[in-house]
Formats: C-alpha cells, structure tokens, sequence
C-alpha cells in the first residue's frame, strides 16, 4: 500500500496564522463528533440525500453536509489536505473571502453531484469538494510552488518536495479516471464529480477573490 500526503507549501510559509482554516477544521471536528454521539439518525437528518434536494426539502443540508464525514479516515485525511493548502489560499484572499469562497465552492461541488444523480438516495457528506476548490485555487496561484509530500510504499517512507502543478494536477486527473471507471459500473462510495466539480470551481473563480495586495514572493 502505497501514497502521498501533502504537509504544506515549502516555497511559500504562511504570512498569517490562517485562522478561517483552524475555525473550519474546528467545525468540521465538532460535527464528526456529533455525529459519533448521534449514530446514524443525526447523519441522515444533515447530510445531501440527492432526492429530497430535487423536490425541493432539506436545503439547509447542502451547505451542513460540507462539514460531516463518513468516518475517522475520511475527516483525517480531508483536514490533513486543507491544513496543507487552505492556510496559503485563505492569506492570499483574506479571511473573509477565503470563507466565503470555501462555502460557495462546497456549494458547488455538492450541487455537482446532485446533479450526476439527481434520485440517488445515498447520502452526500464531506468537506472534500470545498476541499477541492481550494486546490483549485492553489494550481492557478501558486502553480509553481513546492509542496512538502509524505510518499509511502509499503515499509518505503520519504519526504520529498513537488511542484504543486503536478501533485494537485495528478489528483485531479485521478479523480477524473475514478469518475469515469464509477460513472460505467454504477457504484463506489466517493463522490468523484463533486471533487471535479469543486475543483474546476476553484480554477475559474480563484482570481475574483485572490487579493494581489496580499501576495507574497516565492522564494528559491
């Protein structure tokens, strides 16, 4: 078994603490625990179910849905992801405007996936599709910088550094590939087309909330 672990941009430490990025993964553990002391009741009650989101119920689920997961590996590894990207993104955009776009980007990563299956009753939860357009994000604004990697293979474990055009850009494609292998058997429990959908919304609006003012030189 074999991986990668993103643990931060190397080229480029933080400015500023990042506290919109601390506060969302605050929240994100505050519901998982919920969730642990709930059971599954709490879960189907907050989480996207496709079908009630067509007939017009449960609005409020699309944006409570962002912050819930399926279990301790899913809200580990989702955190872990937006710990190594989010802090860069959100001293680029600013505390508010990373917010904000972090909960119009989880909007639309989950809307993407309703729309892939819009009668499906299978619950949607998860941060990663605002995850994902925060990666979006980063690939167009710091395309160049090196990212801190965990690689592992078996008993193999090294820290390296990749550009983060290739580490995101190969995550992207995979989920791309996952979608389509998905999309022919009908099955699989990760909602590859809200991670696209995420993350295409990431690339496009990134520049509308990135604020100049408050970039920082890449050092070499």
């Amino acid at each position: 078994m074999g991986g990668l672990i993103p643990l931060g941009d190397a080229s480029r430490p933080p400015t500023r603490f990042g506290l919109v990025t601390v506060l969302i993964i605050v929240v994100n553990v505050y519901v998982f625990l919920q969730q642990l002391t709930h059971g599954d009741p709490y879960t189907y009650h907050w989480a996207v179910i496709p079908i009630r989101i067509v007939y017009g119920h449960r609005w409020i689920t699309v944006f409570t849905s962002m912050f819930m997961h399926a279990g301790w590996m899913h809200i580990i590894g989702n955190m872990i992801y937006l710990w190594a990207f989010g802090r860069e993104i959100e001293n680029a955009m600013g505390g508010v405007r990373f917010a904000i776009f972090y909960l119009i980007g989880g909007v639309v990563a989950m809307f993407s996936q309703i729309l892939g299956d819009p009668f499906s009753k299978v619950p949607c939860l998860g941060a990663s599709g605002a995850i994902a357009a925060v990666m979006g994000a980063f690939i167009v604004t710091f395309p160049r910088d090196r990212i801190r990697t965990l690689i592992f293979f078996f008993i193999f474990i090294r820290v390296t550094f990749i550009p983060a055009a290739f580490l995101i850009g190969f995550w992207f494609l995979t989920q791309v590939f996952n979608f389509g292998a998905v999309a022919q058997v009908r099955t699989g429990g990760v909602a590859y087309l809200a991670h696209i959908g995420g993350f295409l919304f990431g690339v496009i609006a990134a520049r509308l909330f990135v604020n100049p003012n408050r970039m920082m030189y890449r050092r070499f």
